[in-house]
């Protein structure tokens, strides 16, 4: 049956991509269209949609709280792990992305300038991850090199020093990040770009953000307490994060008595096992697959920027509020790639039209449930499968031909990474 799961699925493989049968520049006119009709119609509505999710995230928390006092159960565990990845996943992951910047009357504390800033951290999103490195890494190297080499969470490429494990290695490691994956990987990978770049700058260097995201030595490197990037590591992610998780909720449970806080507290480690666990399937399965698409190169101009967010991107079935709450609304993957900082409700509108349009140029549009991208995910960690290696660039015009049309201007390329 294991291997069963694990085999690769002969009707899923993905065809290999034509790009000189897709006219890119009209591909992106429209999808720049889709842009525009969108940001006409951005109003408080969006705010609300996106504010209601938010309180739902942090009611989930006080009733794991509220009932995590009683006894250790996964109940309570569960629901606080759900309040977690709300605030990662919907609250940070799209005010961060500047989704709430553009609306009128949107409170300071949702915007991208005021967002988890300061001591503002403790209040909106307090994690193992510091935001300031989740924004370069996620923001900039992320979303600028999707399925490149310097993607950082290019899945196949990180686990790449495998290649000569036996399987049950790869599983092996595969479990452990999947429930672990936001200390053993995020934090520490995304604050050492921080940490590079905050070195390179006392140096008088230029930023060079892809530089440092694939610097010398392991990203575990930053829990040596022997160096100042360790040290520094420790003091701005992994003692706060200790804190407020688990220290700060247990001393408050423990005014009720012992039993109140030793329950508080394994609830409090439950939920952080499953928050990790629920993260792992919805966002690293977002870009692995061997029907998804990697590249050897790096973009040129928007119109592949555009094509290369969708080839590399799958979605998850998506639908109704629930389901799409639950999965962080990176069910909308593809829209989100190609409209990063657009609020959920607009993804939703835009998920419909953007399929149409990629049916209507021949371009793959994948979408499947998350157990089956889980899969697919597992399948690419321990080797048994491979991502499509595509070559997006369009054929040179001949020296007689006219003159190259201009891909049209637009929000995703308006900011590239150093």
């Amino acid at each position: 049956m294991a291997a069963s799961f694990l085999s690769s699925d002969a009707a899923s493989g993905a065809l290999p991509f034509d790009v000189s049968r897709v006219d890119l520049d009209a591909f992106a006119r429209e999808i720049d269209a889709l842009r525009a009709e969108e940001e006409a119609r951005l109003g408080l509505a969006d705010f609300h949609h996106f504010r209601r999710r938010a309180y739902a995230g942090r009611a989930l928390t006080a009733l794991g709280y509220a009932t995590g006092v009683l006894a250790p159960n996964p109940v309570s565990a569960a629901l606080l792990a759900l309040g977690s990845t709300a605030r990662f996943t919907i609250v940070a992951h799209h005010v961060m992305h500047r989704a709430m910047d553009r609306i009128p009357g949107v409170p300071a504390h949702y915007t991208s300038r005021h967002f988890a800033k300061g001591t503002r951290r403790w209040v909106d999103w307090l994690d193992w991850i510091h935001p300031r490195a989740w924004d370069i890494e996620h923001n900039v190297l992320h979303h600028y090199a999707t399925g490149e080499v310097e993607d950082p969470d290019l899945v196949e490429e990180n686990v790449a020093g495998l290649a000569d494990a036996s399987r049950t290695v790869r599983l092996a490691v595969a479990a452990l990040y999947a429930f672990t994956w936001k200390i053993t990987y995020y934090a520490p990978s995304t604050f050492q770009i921080v940490a590079r770049g905050e070195a390179r700058r006392r140096r008088g260097e230029p930023t060079n953000h892809r530089a440092d995201a694939r610097g010398e030595g392991s990203y575990l490197d930053a829990f040596d307490l022997r160096s100042p990037e360790g040290r520094q590591f420790w003091r701005e992610c992994v003692l706060p994060y200790l804190g407020g998780r688990f220290v700060v909720p247990t001393a408050l449970a423990a005014v009720l008595g012992p039993w109140a806080a030793f329950s508080t507290l394994t609830n409090s480690m439950g939920a952080e096992l499953l928050a990790n666990l629920h993260t792992f399937l919805i966002i690293a399965s977002n870009h692995a697959g061997e029907d998804l698409h990697r590249f050897d190169d790096k973009h040129k101009g928007r119109a592949e920027l555009y094509l290369r967010q969708v080839l590399g991107s799958v979605n998850f079935t998506h639908g109704g509020a629930v389901r799409n709450f639950l999965s962080g609304y990176l069910g909308h993957q593809i829209e989100h790639h190609l409209y990063p900082d657009l609020p959920p409700s607009s993804l939703e509108r835009l998920a419909p039209k953007v399929q149409a349009l990629c049916a209507k140029y021949g371009i793959p549009y994948v979408q499947e449930p998350v157990l089956v991208r889980a899969r697919k995910l597992l399948r690419i960690m321990i080797g048994s499968a491979k991502m499509q290696r595509t070559d997006t660039k369009r054929p040179r015009p001949s020296r007689s031909s006219t003159a190259r049309r201009a891909v049209p201007s637009g929000e995703l390329a308006a900011e590239q990474p150093a």
